[in-house]
């Protein structure tokens, strides 16, 4: 019986507070005679049996009280989703209101600022070379050039009534007067 209540079989403690602690109930309880160790240890023993029954009492408790508070909250028309939503947007405030996304937001800014001065330069470097080339004696060269062409092209599908046809229907007229017929009339006829 004695072996029952030998303190070396208590665990060891996790702190030196707590070791110490423990060295001096242990001594306590080595000084008591056999009766004492028996009466502290249904004492004991009574005492958590209490606390346990107390620690169902209010998980009991609480389990009604958060079943009332959820029927509440359904005639409120409050619901999970609602709850959800809303600790996802208090989230998002708290993040705004924050100094590293203040930061990041104000970097981001500046970025975008600098990025558009690039692209701005750059748009108008090439608008200037365009215009450029507008004017360059080689783009007025291709320009004379194509429209000489537009003319003799023009004055070639003039009809015999004196009338300017398309391009399209002087081929046609071209086509039909010669015999020759387009691919695709063979597909449509």
């Amino acid at each position: 019986m004695e072996d029952l209540y030998n303190t070396a079989n208590l665990s060891e403690p996790a702190s030196p507070a707590a070791s110490v602690a423990s060295a001096e109930i242990a001594a306590e309880f080595a000084a008591l005679t056999v009766e004492e160790k028996e009466q502290r240890r249904a004492e004991w023993s009574q005492e958590l049996a209490r606390v346990e029954e107390e620690i169902n009492t209010l998980r009991t408790v609480l389990a009604s009280k958060t079943r009332h508070a959820s029927d509440l909250k359904r005639k409120l028309g409050i619901t999970v989703w609602k709850e959800v939503t809303d600790d996802v947007n208090q989230g998002l405030r708290n993040i705004k209101e924050s100094t590293v996304y203040q930061r990041t937001e104000s970097v981001l800014k500046s970025t975008g600022e600098k990025t558009a001065s690039v692209f701005g330069s750059i748009t108008s470097g090439i608008t200037s070379k365009l215009s450029q080339m507008k004017n360059s004696e080689s783009m007025r060269s291709i320009e004379a050039s194509v429209g000489s062409a537009y003319e003799n092209v023009k004055t070639k599908v003039t009809s015999r009534s004196g009338s300017v046809s398309s391009f399209p229907d002087a081929l046609d007229e071209n086509n039909t007067s010669s015999g020759l017929n387009s691919p695709t009339d063979s597909l449509t006829k």
